[in-house]
């Protein structure tokens, strides 16, 4: 159990580091998925080839997983464009957003009921985004990519899940990155003629820092999140990844000297976020104890009946 725990933990530390290496990569973003997206692809079809683990997955299914890819491809963009349009900590802010959009979106996609608790502790990191969206002016448009990528990221879970239900999770993301491979090959000439010029091939830096990029915090990342998830629930890996944002902006502001750009009105901000994490967490918790009560009671309940002595019937 500790092993697992050491590992869930390194994920969660490797997922701190994706703005990271969006800020330090020096391409645009729409290169820096591209190839995130071909030697994250190139490796894991490569593994699962290696293992002979290839699973069968129908060609219906497997186009609907790659527009979901393409969905990924779009979401990862529209990120690493508000760390370039802003920095990494007013991205992973405006980012956290994505708690609202599933509480929307979800219940639209899935057929089931608002969660107006859901709604509610959402609204309070809007407060906080919107008070660094009018204080702190020069990341506007970085907040604003970054809110778009936080609805994409809440349609896009929402997919995974479904899928995620019928095939292993290897077996989804490696159609998702040929998905998101074949959308970049599809717009890449558009993105070049309308983008900013620049070489198509990375830099001897830029490509150590893809490599380090697309096989640790990428592939490393997800291969430790399912190896704790075979001992840890779901329900703890997904509280866990609440630290996600906190170890980016560390960071950040330890590599990039990010804290001498922010002002108190990014800091009051964070704090409404971290409340409404917070606020989220305890209701889960509180609910999950809940459910784990009744489920004890009725076994319980369960139990004191079959040691009753059955009635005989005449």
């Amino acid at each position: 159990m500790k092993k697992a725990f050491l590992e869930l933990h390194l994920s969660v530390l490797l997922a701190g580091w994706t703005g990271i290496f969006g800020k330090l990569i020096s391409l645009s973003p729409g290169l820096i998925v591209f190839w995130r997206i071909v030697i994250a692809g190139a490796l894991l079809w490569g593994w699962l080839a290696f293992r002979k683990k290839m699973e069968f997955v129908p060609t219906k299914d497997r186009i609907g997983i790659a527009l979901v890819g393409a969905l990924l491809m779009l979401q990862w963009t529209l990120f690493y464009a508000s760390i370039k349009a802003s920095n990494v900590s007013i991205a992973i802010v405006a980012f956290a957003s994505i708690g609202f959009f599933t509480a929307i979106i979800e219940p639209i996609l899935t057929r089931s009921r608002i969660s107006l608790k859901e709604i509610a502790f959402s609204v309070v990191t809007l407060v906080g985004i919107s008070f660094i969206f009018h204080f702190d002016t020069q990341y506007r448009l970085g907040i604003i990519l970054g809110i778009i990528s936080a609805a994409a990221a809440a349609a896009l879970a929402v997919f995974f899940r479904k899928y995620k239900a019928k095939y292993r999770a290897d077996t989804v993301m490696s159609w998702q990155l040929a998905g998101g491979f074949a959308a970049c090959l599809i717009l890449m000439p558009f993105y070049r003629h309308f983008g900013p010029a620049e070489n198509f091939l990375p830099s001897g830096i830029d490509w150590l820092y893809l490599s380090i990029f697309a096989s640790f915090c990428t592939l490393g990342m997800y291969l430790l999140q399912i190896q704790a998830l075979e001992k840890i629930s779901a329900f703890t890996v997904n509280l866990t990844y609440n630290l996600e944002p906190v170890y980016s902006i560390i960071l950040a502001m330890i590599i990039f000297q990010e804290g001498r750009d922010l002002g108190p009105s990014f800091y009051f901000g964070l704090f409404c976020i971290g409340l409404s994490v917070l606020l989220q967490t305890m209701s889960v918790v509180r609910l999950q104890k809940k459910v784990a009560r009744l489920e004890s009671d009725r076994t319980a309940t369960g139990a004191s009946e079959a040691e009753r002595p059955r009635e005989m019937k005449l």
